[in-house]
């Protein structure tokens, strides 16, 4: 507890004062979803001593990021753009991740208990998933591992138990301006307005960073969750699971935005321009109707989504997941095809951010799983885990704040901009 105090100390000192929590003091969880939707909560870098740490993280090519993009006529060609790749039926998403999760499960063994980390056995799945959305044709195995160590080193990062390592991104940015000089990749954006550098940097951070880190993320708190009840292998069933799991474990922990203009919120409150508003979806998502903290998916039974404060993919009138319509089904399509083939334990301890990488066993049905001993095992191997691991994320967090500080790449990028 001591280090989890000093790294919330360290991250206080790089954020300042200027961050408005939101639910908090000033805005109330009843006028989130208003404030978060103003057209003036649009700016999303420029001005936040925030996103300089932010940037770091997602370098390289942080500012073709989609969700960095200042608003205007190059973000709206770069959302449009991602609109259009995942612009794909239900049936396409659902056999796209069902394929290729099958593909992993047929490396698994089949006589006996594996162990495993989830997020590392999920990513190579969507690795595969993204490229073929991309690309339109199957990955190759050497561009998936390039996909896989990018996107492992950008989350290992944002969680601190690593430093970042430009070399591995690196690797990925030549192959992708590669293919885009070939003429060989479908996705690109306007040459007129974008260099290559630019479009690989885009193909990256949407698709091959956040995308695959996000899901990955998702279907390791999903089979987590999973070990908590026995579920049925239906399609209505994985849906409350996985929603369940969302409000719980709700994969956006703060989402940032800067003011163009004042905000009215009510008689008493008037937000000013150039305000930085924190947006957290954990806190708001423990108000309302479904606000507890038990894990019951059982509840959206008789709870409608619209009616709980509940937004696991973002507020739609403001930049919301472009995935929202094709990753329920994808995360549905790849959470049935392991509950298919395998039982799930697992004594670890479960947080939100999951610095562990999800650590589980996999039986596959029909035989038995592991004992009392087993997971005893692994329950003391967390711990202790967790134990060095707290100090290592103090260490790598430190110095990455450090650093980011000192480059400045996001305040550095708009003083050019502006000269």
């Amino acid at each position: 507890m001591i280090t989890v105090r000093l790294r919330e100390w360290i991250f206080r000192r790089v954020n300042g004062t200027e961050g408005i929590p939101v639910p908090g003091p000033l805005v109330g969880a009843e006028h989130f979803a208003q404030v978060y939707a103003d057209p003036a909560a649009d700016g999303r870098s420029r001005g936040a001593g925030l996103s300089d740490l932010f940037w770091y993280w997602l370098a390289p090519g942080p500012q073709m990021h989609q969700e960095h993009l200042e608003p205007g006529e190059r973000y709206r060609t770069v959302a449009r753009t991602t609109r259009q790749v995942l612009a794909i039926g239900q049936q396409r998403g659902d056999e796209l991740a069902t394929a290729a999760t099958g593909r992993a499960v047929n490396e698994l063994p089949t006589t006996r208990t594996s162990h495993v980390r989830l997020r590392d056995l999920m990513m190579p799945i969507w690795a595969e998933v993204y490229y073929e959305l991309v690309f339109g044709s199957p990955c190759p195995p050497e561009t998936k591992d390039l996909i896989v160590a990018n996107a492992d080193d950008v989350v290992t990062a944002l969680k601190g138990t690593g430093l970042r390592h430009m070399d591995r991104r690196d690797r990925l940015t030549r192959y992708l301006i590669g293919r885009l000089e070939a003429g060989t990749c479908p996705v690109t954006l306007p040459a007129a307005d974008f260099t290559v550098e630019e479009t690989a940097w885009y193909l990256q951070g949407a698709f091959f960073n956040t995308a695959v880190v996000q899901m990955s993320e998702a279907m390791a708190h999903i089979l987590l969750c999973a070990t908590l009840r026995p579920m049925p292998v239906d399609d209505d069933a994985l849906d409350r699971l996985i929603d369940e799991t969302l409000r719980v474990h709700p994969l956006f922990g703060i989402a940032h935005r800067i003011t163009s203009a004042p905000i009215r919120v009510d008689d008493r409150v008037t937000l000013p321009a150039g305000s930085v508003l924190l947006f957290n979806y954990l806190a708001f998502q423990r108000t309302g109707p479904a606000g507890d903290d038990r894990f019951d998916p059982d509840r959206w039974l008789m709870i409608k989504r619209k009616e709980a404060n509940f937004i696991p993919y973002g507020v739609t009138a403001n930049r919301a997941c472009p995935a929202r319509g094709v990753a329920p089904v994808m995360l549905r399509a790849a959470t049935r095809e392991i509950l298919r083939h395998f039982t799930i334990a697992s004594s670890a301890v479960h947080t939100r951010s999951l610095p562990s990488r999800g650590p589980a066993y996999l039986t596959p049905a029909g035989r038995p799983g592991p004992g009392r001993a087993r997971l005893a095992a692994m329950r003391a191997r967390d711990r202790w885990a967790e134990f060095g691991r707290s100090f290592k994320q103090l260490a790598y967090g430190t110095w990455m704040v450090a650093d980011a500080r000192r480059q400045r790449l996001c305040s550095t990028y708009f003083e050019e901009v502006e000269q």
